[in-house]
C-alpha cells in the first residue's frame, strides 16, 4: 500500500480550487465578525479553527497557497537580502518565510496557531518558527531584525488594532531596518466590510508616527492578483 504522503510534499492539484471554495462556505459560518463579534478572543479561535478543519490540507487554509505572495516573489526578483535577519509575520504555512531565505536572509517566522508553525517546520526545516503573538512577543525581538515582512496582518485586524499593530511591527527593526508591507487597498472614502478590511493611503503613512521613513509606496491594480494591492516599503530612522 503506497504511504501517505507527508504535508510537506502536498502540492496544489486539480480539485484545489473546489476543496478550498467548500471550506471557505464552513470557514464564513464560523466566522466572528460574520457572527457580530467584535473580541480579539473571537478572532483568535477562528485562527485556530482554519486549521484544526484543515486537517493538512492546504486548499483548506485560505492563504495556503503553496508559494510565495505574487507581490513579495515580485519584489524579490530584484532584492537581495543576503546576511540581514528577517522577520516574516503570521507565517501561516512558510511559503513568504521561504522566499526571503531564498535570498539570502536569516529568516525567522511566527504564527498565532501552534499547527501552522508545526505544518511550516515540516515544509521548511531550515527556518526557525515559532508560536507567538504579534501583541505579545518574545522580548528579545526588540529592535532585533534587519528586515520584516507584513503581508495581510494589518487587513485582518479591526481599526482600534491598527496603531498597536503599527507599534509592534516598527519595535522589531533595528535601527535602518526595513518594512515591507503588502495589504489590499481602498479609498479613503470607500466602504468596506470586512474581513479583511483594506488599507488606505492613510493607514501606511500612519506608520510614520512610529518613525519609518516610507521609501516607496506602490499602488497596485488587478492583474497578479484578483485584487488592487498596495506594496509598501519603509526604513526606521
Amino acid at each position: 500500500m503506497m504511504a501517505e504522503k507527508p504535508i510537506h510534499e502536498v502540492i496544489a492539484d486539480e480539485d484545489f480550487a473546489r476543496r478550498r471554495a467548500e471550506a471557505r462556505e464552513k470557514l464564513d459560518a464560523i466566522d466572528p465578525a460574520r457572527q457580530g463579534h467584535g473580541d480579539d478572543r473571537f478572532r483568535r479561535d477562528w485562527f485556530h479553527a482554519v486549521y484544526a478543519l484543515a486537517e493538512g490540507d492546504a486548499a483548506k487554509v485560505p492563504w495556503g497557497n503553496l508559494s510565495p505572495h505574487p507581490h513579495l516573489a515580485g519584489w524579490l526578483a530584484n532584492t537581495r537580502l543576503d546576511g540581514m535577519r528577517a522577520l516574516d509575520i503570521a507565517s501561516g504555512l512558510g511559503d513568504n518565510a521561504a522566499a526571503l531565505a531564498g535570498q539570502g536572509a536569516e529568516v525567522t517566522g511566527f504564527d498565532l496557531v501552534a499547527a501552522a508553525v508545526d505544518w511550516a517546520r515540516q515544509r521548511f526545516p531550515h527556518i526557525a518558527f515559532h508560536t507567538a503573538d504579534l501583541f505579545a512577543a518574545p522580548p528579545e525581538w526588540a529592535e532585533r531584525f534587519d528586515f520584516v515582512n507584513e503581508i495581510y496582518t494589518l487587513q485582518a485586524l479591526p481599526a482600534e488594532l491598527l496603531p498597536q499593530a503599527r507599534a509592534a511591527l516598527a519595535g522589531f527593526l533595528k535601527p535602518g531596518g526595513q518594512l515591507l508591507v503588502i495589504a489590499r487597498a481602498r479609498d479613503e472614502d470607500q466602504a468596506i466590510d470586512g474581513p479583511p478590511w483594506p488599507l488606505t493611503r492613510a493607514d501606511l503613512l500612519a506608520f510614520e508616527s512610529c518613525g519609518l521613513l516610507l521609501e516607496t509606496l506602490e499602488d497596485i491594480p488587478p492583474g497578479a492578483t484578483p485584487n488592487r494591492h498596495w506594496r509598501a516599503h519603509f526604513r526606521k530612522a
